[in-house]
This record gives C-alpha cells, sequence and structure tokens, in this order.
C-alpha cells in the first residue's frame, strides 16, 4: 500500500487561503463600520468627528481605512521606546493625532519593512507623518 503525502503545493496555498481570510475579515470589519457611519446620520457623524477633533471630512475616509488602520503607530512607539498606554493615559490628545495621521499615512508598506527589519529608529523621518510628534516624544524621554 502506498503512503499518500500532500501536494508540496498545499503549504504555499494554505498561506494564501490565509491571507485571503484575514483580508475577508479585515473587509467586513470596515464595510461594518461604514454602514454604522452611515446609519448614524449626518448629524451624529459630525459629533462624532468634533469629539474625535477630525474635521467634518476626515471621519468617513477614517472609516473607509477600516478599524486597524493605525495599528503600526503603536509598533512605532514600542520599537522607539515609547510606553502607548502611558502615552494614551497621558496625553490622550497627542495619542490620537499620532493614530490619525498612521490611518491616513500612505507609506504603510515602507513602515511595516522597516519594523520588519528593525530600521524603523534610522528611518522613519523620511516618510512618517508622525515623525515630527515622534521626535519631540523622542526628545521629551531624554
Amino acid at each position: 500500500m502506498s503512503e499518500h503525502r500532500p501536494h508540496p503545493d498545499y503549504e504555499s496555498l494554505g498561506s494564501v487561503f490565509s491571507s485571503f481570510a484575514q483580508w475577508a475579515k479585515r473587509r467586513r470589519e470596515t464595510v461594518e463600520t461604514s454602514k454604522a457611519l452611515v446609519d448614524c446620520g449626518p448629524d451624529e457623524a459630525a459629533r462624532i468627528a468634533h469629539d474625535l477633533r477630525l474635521q467634518p471630512g476626515e471621519l468617513p475616509m477614517l472609516v473607509r481605512k477600516g478599524p486597524r488602520a493605525a495599528d503600526l503607530v503603536r509598533k512605532v512607539l514600542s520599537t522607539l521606546g515609547i510606553d502607548a498606554r502611558e502615552l494614551e493615559r497621558d496625553d490622550p490628545a497627542t495619542m490620537r493625532d499620532l493614530q490619525r495621521l498612521c490611518a491616513m499615512c500612505a507609506d504603510k508598506r515602507q513602515c511595516q519593512y522597516d519594523l520588519a527589519n528593525g530600521i524603523t529608529a534610522r528611518n522613519f523621518r523620511d516618510y512618517c507623518p508622525n515623525a515630527y510628534t515622534l521626535d519631540a516624544l523622542l526628545e521629551a524621554k531624554k
């Protein structure tokens, strides 16, 4: 009787399916958040934008980016030796601004690459919209 072995491409297909499943989940979350914003009406949306200190047009753009659009900012802060929880507690307005700019950033791939390769501290000033604030936070740590 012959031994049944899985095809060698199955492992790579599993990676593709996993990536697609993650994309689909993020997409579903974004659609749900967008629907919730539409359902709340323009007055409530304006109130939310005001509470978050956003311009009225920024809220829909942030919602379209999805609920995880600012996840990288915490990783960058950690890499730079800045405690995100402490910053959020002590200066929530600065943390919100960091998250807003991170969510809107067009250079996420560069940021992910730099984080993965341990070169964020050296390169973030070249592309990060939060560079000025991050430098101020680093200076305050000294």
